[in-house]
Protein backbone atom coordinates (compact mmCIF):
# COMPACT_ATOMS: atom_id res chain seq x y z
CA UNK A 1 0.00 0.00 0.00
CA UNK A 2 3.10 2.60 0.92
CA UNK A 3 4.28 1.91 -2.86
CA UNK A 4 0.78 2.32 -4.44
CA UNK A 5 0.40 5.66 -2.01
CA UNK A 6 4.02 7.10 -3.23
CA UNK A 7 3.22 6.50 -6.61
CA UNK A 8 -0.08 8.55 -6.25
CA UNK A 9 1.40 11.80 -4.56
CA UNK A 10 3.97 11.65 -7.32
CA UNK A 11 0.86 11.94 -9.57
CA UNK A 12 -0.84 14.48 -7.77
CA UNK A 13 2.42 16.74 -7.09
CA UNK A 14 2.30 20.30 -9.04
CA UNK A 15 6.02 19.93 -10.32
CA UNK A 16 4.93 16.54 -11.94
CA UNK A 17 1.91 17.45 -13.24
CA UNK A 18 3.55 20.34 -15.62
CA UNK A 19 2.94 20.09 -19.08
CA UNK A 20 6.85 20.42 -19.68
CA UNK A 21 7.08 17.15 -17.83
CA UNK A 22 5.57 14.97 -20.82
CA UNK A 23 6.86 16.69 -23.24
CA UNK A 24 10.19 16.10 -21.53
CA UNK A 25 9.76 12.30 -21.14
CA UNK A 26 8.69 12.10 -24.34
CA UNK A 27 11.93 13.75 -26.65
CA UNK A 28 14.09 11.73 -24.28
CA UNK A 29 11.93 8.32 -24.91
CA UNK A 30 12.33 9.74 -28.73
CA UNK A 31 16.08 9.58 -28.17
CA UNK A 32 16.17 6.26 -26.33
CA UNK A 33 13.82 4.69 -29.00
CA UNK A 34 16.12 5.92 -31.26
CA UNK A 35 19.38 4.38 -29.78
CA UNK A 36 17.95 1.26 -29.63
CA UNK A 37 16.38 0.98 -33.38
CA UNK A 38 20.14 2.05 -34.24
CA UNK A 39 21.70 -0.73 -31.86
CA UNK A 40 19.68 -3.16 -33.74
CA UNK A 41 20.59 -2.36 -37.22
CA UNK A 42 24.23 -3.19 -36.23
CA UNK A 43 25.23 0.91 -35.35
CA UNK A 44 28.01 1.74 -32.95
CA UNK A 45 26.46 5.28 -31.38
CA UNK A 46 29.68 5.73 -30.27
CA UNK A 47 31.63 5.36 -33.09
CA UNK A 48 29.41 6.53 -35.95
CA UNK A 49 26.96 8.77 -33.95
CA UNK A 50 25.31 10.69 -37.27
CA UNK A 51 23.92 6.71 -37.97
CA UNK A 52 21.47 6.84 -35.40
CA UNK A 53 19.13 8.20 -37.81
CA UNK A 54 19.01 4.22 -39.15
CA UNK A 55 16.40 3.80 -36.05
CA UNK A 56 13.63 5.75 -36.89
CA UNK A 57 11.66 2.92 -38.14
CA UNK A 58 11.75 0.81 -35.42
CA UNK A 59 11.38 4.34 -33.01
CA UNK A 60 8.76 5.96 -34.80
CA UNK A 61 6.67 2.59 -35.36
CA UNK A 62 6.78 2.11 -31.72
CA UNK A 63 5.94 5.33 -30.20
CA UNK A 64 3.37 5.74 -33.31
CA UNK A 65 1.71 2.34 -31.86
CA UNK A 66 2.39 3.46 -28.29
CA UNK A 67 0.77 6.87 -28.44
CA UNK A 68 -2.53 5.26 -30.10
CA UNK A 69 -2.57 3.20 -27.26
CA UNK A 70 -2.54 6.13 -24.97
CA UNK A 71 -4.60 8.38 -26.95
CA UNK A 72 -7.87 5.74 -26.96
CA UNK A 73 -7.39 5.72 -23.33
CA UNK A 74 -7.20 10.00 -22.61
CA UNK A 75 -10.26 10.54 -25.56
CA UNK A 76 -12.33 7.97 -23.81
CA UNK A 77 -11.53 9.48 -20.09
CA UNK A 78 -12.65 13.16 -21.91
CA UNK A 79 -15.35 11.87 -23.10
CA UNK A 80 -16.82 10.50 -19.56
CA UNK A 81 -15.50 13.97 -18.12
CA UNK A 82 -12.74 11.75 -16.17
CA UNK A 83 -9.72 14.59 -15.73
CA UNK A 84 -6.63 12.49 -16.79
CA UNK A 85 -2.91 14.02 -17.95
CA UNK A 86 -1.16 14.09 -20.94
CA UNK A 87 0.46 11.01 -21.89
CA UNK A 88 3.84 10.04 -19.83
CA UNK A 89 6.28 7.74 -22.10
CA UNK A 90 9.25 6.43 -20.18
CA UNK A 91 12.30 5.91 -21.62
CA UNK A 92 14.51 3.16 -20.35
CA UNK A 93 17.54 1.32 -20.96
CA UNK A 94 15.73 -1.77 -22.64
CA UNK A 95 16.28 -3.39 -25.31
CA UNK A 96 13.66 -1.35 -27.16
CA UNK A 97 14.75 1.90 -25.42
CA UNK A 98 11.54 2.42 -23.36
CA UNK A 99 9.19 0.74 -20.60
CA UNK A 100 5.92 1.83 -22.07
CA UNK A 101 3.65 4.98 -21.50
CA UNK A 102 0.67 5.61 -19.57
CA UNK A 103 -1.79 8.29 -18.45
CA UNK A 104 -2.89 9.42 -14.69
CA UNK A 105 -6.23 9.96 -13.59
CA UNK A 106 -6.99 12.77 -11.85
CA UNK A 107 -10.77 12.25 -11.06
CA UNK A 108 -13.08 8.83 -10.08
CA UNK A 109 -14.55 6.96 -12.95
CA UNK A 110 -18.40 7.11 -12.52
CA UNK A 111 -20.12 3.63 -13.29
CA UNK A 112 -19.08 0.73 -15.30
CA UNK A 113 -20.10 1.49 -19.00
CA UNK A 114 -17.27 4.42 -18.50
CA UNK A 115 -14.86 1.59 -17.08
CA UNK A 116 -14.96 -0.59 -20.11
CA UNK A 117 -15.02 2.46 -22.44
CA UNK A 118 -11.92 3.93 -20.74
CA UNK A 119 -10.38 0.45 -20.63
CA UNK A 120 -10.64 -0.81 -23.67
CA UNK A 121 -10.33 1.98 -25.83
CA UNK A 122 -6.44 2.19 -25.69
CA UNK A 123 -5.36 -1.29 -26.70
CA UNK A 124 -7.86 -1.36 -29.15
CA UNK A 125 -6.61 1.42 -30.76
CA UNK A 126 -3.20 0.35 -30.45
CA UNK A 127 -4.12 -2.98 -32.48
CA UNK A 128 -6.12 -0.45 -35.17
CA UNK A 129 -2.35 0.57 -35.47
CA UNK A 130 -0.44 -2.60 -34.82
CA UNK A 131 -2.26 -5.10 -37.48
CA UNK A 132 -1.37 -2.91 -40.47
CA UNK A 133 2.06 -2.21 -39.33
CA UNK A 134 2.49 -6.02 -39.14
CA UNK A 135 1.46 -6.87 -42.04
CA UNK A 136 3.78 -3.85 -43.59
CA UNK A 137 6.88 -4.80 -41.43
CA UNK A 138 6.29 -9.14 -42.27
CA UNK A 139 6.68 -7.64 -46.19
CA UNK A 140 9.57 -6.01 -45.61
CA UNK A 141 10.77 -9.12 -43.48
CA UNK A 142 13.46 -11.72 -45.00
CA UNK A 143 12.77 -15.55 -44.78
CA UNK A 144 16.53 -16.88 -44.44
CA UNK A 145 17.57 -20.71 -43.99
CA UNK A 146 16.97 -21.77 -40.09
CA UNK A 147 20.82 -22.23 -40.03
CA UNK A 148 21.12 -19.04 -40.30
CA UNK A 149 19.84 -17.93 -37.31
CA UNK A 150 20.81 -20.69 -34.98
CA UNK A 151 22.45 -19.51 -32.06
CA UNK A 152 22.18 -16.04 -32.81
CA UNK A 153 20.03 -13.01 -31.98
CA UNK A 154 16.90 -13.04 -29.95
CA UNK A 155 14.09 -15.98 -30.53
CA UNK A 156 10.71 -14.67 -30.41
CA UNK A 157 7.85 -16.22 -29.70
CA UNK A 158 4.10 -16.31 -31.50
CA UNK A 159 0.78 -15.05 -30.17
CA UNK A 160 -1.56 -16.69 -32.90
CA UNK A 161 -2.67 -12.76 -34.09
CA UNK A 162 0.69 -12.69 -35.20
CA UNK A 163 0.93 -16.10 -36.48
CA UNK A 164 -2.07 -15.31 -38.98
CA UNK A 165 -0.64 -11.73 -40.40
CA UNK A 166 2.77 -14.06 -40.91
CA UNK A 167 1.16 -16.90 -42.57
CA UNK A 168 -1.22 -14.10 -44.77
CA UNK A 169 1.55 -11.99 -45.74
CA UNK A 170 4.63 -15.01 -46.05
CA UNK A 171 2.88 -18.23 -46.19
CA UNK A 172 3.74 -21.48 -44.57
CA UNK A 173 7.04 -21.06 -43.02
CA UNK A 174 8.93 -24.20 -43.32
CA UNK A 175 10.98 -25.79 -40.17
CA UNK A 176 14.26 -25.30 -42.38
CA UNK A 177 13.21 -21.48 -42.38
CA UNK A 178 13.25 -18.64 -40.05
CA UNK A 179 12.43 -14.70 -40.35
CA UNK A 180 14.56 -11.57 -39.78
CA UNK A 181 12.23 -9.44 -38.99
CA UNK A 182 12.03 -5.60 -40.22
CA UNK A 183 12.12 -3.15 -37.28
CA UNK A 184 8.70 -2.21 -38.40
CA UNK A 185 7.45 -6.06 -37.66
CA UNK A 186 9.26 -6.02 -34.57
CA UNK A 187 7.62 -2.82 -33.37
CA UNK A 188 4.36 -4.46 -34.04
CA UNK A 189 5.39 -7.85 -32.20
CA UNK A 190 6.51 -5.44 -29.20
CA UNK A 191 2.69 -3.67 -29.47
CA UNK A 192 0.93 -7.07 -29.22
CA UNK A 193 2.91 -8.05 -26.62
CA UNK A 194 2.38 -4.67 -24.82
CA UNK A 195 -1.30 -4.84 -25.90
CA UNK A 196 -1.56 -8.22 -23.78
CA UNK A 197 0.23 -7.41 -20.96
CA UNK A 198 -2.44 -4.45 -20.90
CA UNK A 199 -5.02 -6.71 -20.96
CA UNK A 200 -4.15 -9.30 -18.50
CA UNK A 201 -7.54 -9.19 -16.47
CA UNK A 202 -6.00 -8.30 -13.17
CA UNK A 203 -5.90 -5.31 -10.82
CA UNK A 204 -6.19 -1.76 -12.42
CA UNK A 205 -4.48 -2.97 -15.66
CA UNK A 206 -6.45 -2.43 -18.63
CA UNK A 207 -7.92 -5.88 -18.50
CA UNK A 208 -8.63 -5.49 -14.90
CA UNK A 209 -11.12 -2.39 -15.91
CA UNK A 210 -13.06 -4.75 -18.44
CA UNK A 211 -13.31 -7.30 -16.17
CA UNK A 212 -14.61 -5.70 -13.46
CA UNK A 213 -16.81 -3.52 -15.55
CA UNK A 214 -18.54 -6.95 -16.72
CA UNK A 215 -18.13 -9.04 -13.11
CA UNK A 216 -17.98 -6.43 -10.62
CA UNK A 217 -16.51 -7.91 -7.34
CA UNK A 218 -15.96 -11.42 -9.04
CA UNK A 219 -13.20 -10.32 -11.33
CA UNK A 220 -10.70 -11.31 -8.17
CA UNK A 221 -11.77 -14.35 -8.47
CA UNK A 222 -10.48 -14.11 -11.97
CA UNK A 223 -7.14 -12.01 -11.56
CA UNK A 224 -6.26 -14.95 -8.98
CA UNK A 225 -6.28 -17.48 -11.63
CA UNK A 226 -4.97 -15.52 -14.01
CA UNK A 227 -1.80 -14.53 -11.86
CA UNK A 228 -1.24 -18.38 -10.82
CA UNK A 229 -1.55 -19.24 -14.27
CA UNK A 230 1.31 -16.35 -14.87
CA UNK A 231 3.11 -18.14 -12.06
CA UNK A 232 3.08 -21.53 -13.31
CA UNK A 233 3.58 -20.44 -16.69
CA UNK A 234 6.73 -18.19 -15.06
CA UNK A 235 7.83 -22.28 -13.62
CA UNK A 236 7.39 -24.14 -16.68
CA UNK A 237 8.06 -21.89 -19.90
CA UNK A 238 9.49 -18.02 -19.59
CA UNK A 239 10.14 -17.08 -16.05
CA UNK A 240 9.99 -13.41 -16.66
CA UNK A 241 6.06 -14.19 -15.72
CA UNK A 242 7.45 -15.20 -12.39
CA UNK A 243 8.53 -11.14 -11.79
CA UNK A 244 5.10 -10.11 -13.68
CA UNK A 245 3.61 -12.20 -11.14
CA UNK A 246 5.15 -10.79 -8.21
CA UNK A 247 4.49 -7.22 -9.69
CA UNK A 248 0.57 -7.85 -10.06
CA UNK A 249 0.80 -9.11 -6.45
CA UNK A 250 2.58 -6.41 -5.03
CA UNK A 251 0.23 -3.63 -6.85
CA UNK A 252 -2.84 -5.54 -5.92
CA UNK A 253 -5.09 -7.75 -7.97
CA UNK A 254 -8.52 -6.03 -6.36
CA UNK A 255 -9.84 -3.52 -8.43
CA UNK A 256 -11.64 -0.81 -6.76
CA UNK A 257 -15.22 0.23 -7.36
CA UNK A 258 -16.82 2.94 -8.97
CA UNK A 259 -18.69 5.43 -7.74
CA UNK A 260 -22.20 4.05 -8.93
CA UNK A 261 -21.21 0.69 -9.03
CA UNK A 262 -24.73 -1.36 -9.00
CA UNK A 263 -24.96 0.03 -12.54
CA UNK A 264 -25.74 -2.85 -15.21
CA UNK A 265 -23.59 -2.62 -18.71
CA UNK A 266 -25.78 -2.18 -22.06
CA UNK A 267 -25.34 -5.06 -24.60
CA UNK A 268 -22.64 -2.70 -26.91
CA UNK A 269 -20.12 -2.48 -24.05
CA UNK A 270 -20.99 -6.13 -23.00
CA UNK A 271 -19.37 -6.80 -26.58
CA UNK A 272 -16.79 -4.37 -26.59
CA UNK A 273 -15.41 -6.10 -23.11
CA UNK A 274 -15.58 -9.20 -24.81
CA UNK A 275 -14.02 -8.37 -27.72
CA UNK A 276 -11.35 -7.04 -25.77
CA UNK A 277 -10.79 -10.00 -24.20
CA UNK A 278 -10.77 -11.70 -27.37
CA UNK A 279 -7.77 -9.58 -28.78
CA UNK A 280 -6.36 -10.50 -25.32
CA UNK A 281 -6.19 -14.41 -26.19
CA UNK A 282 -5.07 -13.66 -29.66
CA UNK A 283 -1.91 -11.34 -28.73
CA UNK A 284 -0.97 -12.94 -25.63
CA UNK A 285 2.24 -14.65 -26.12
CA UNK A 286 2.84 -17.89 -23.64
CA UNK A 287 6.92 -17.42 -24.70
CA UNK A 288 7.43 -14.73 -25.78
CA UNK A 289 11.65 -15.28 -25.61
CA UNK A 290 12.51 -18.81 -26.35
CA UNK A 291 16.11 -17.92 -26.14
CA UNK A 292 18.70 -14.86 -26.31
CA UNK A 293 22.14 -15.20 -27.15
CA UNK A 294 23.92 -12.19 -27.93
Amino acid sequence: MGLKSSFRRLLSSPGFNHPLVPAGLFAVTVFTTLLAGALQAGVNPIENPSQIWRGIPFSFTLLLILGCHELGHWVASRRHGVDVSFPYFIPGPTLVGTFGAFIAMKSPISDRNALIDIGAAGPLAGLVVTIPVLFVGLALSQIVPAAQTEGAGIHLGECALFSAVNWLVNGTIGPDQDVILHPMAFAGWIGLLVTSLNLIPVGQLDGGHIIYAIFGQRQREVAWMVVGMLLVLGIVGWEGWLIWGGILLVLGVRHPPVIYDWGELDNRRLAVGYLAMLCFAITFTPIPFTSINI
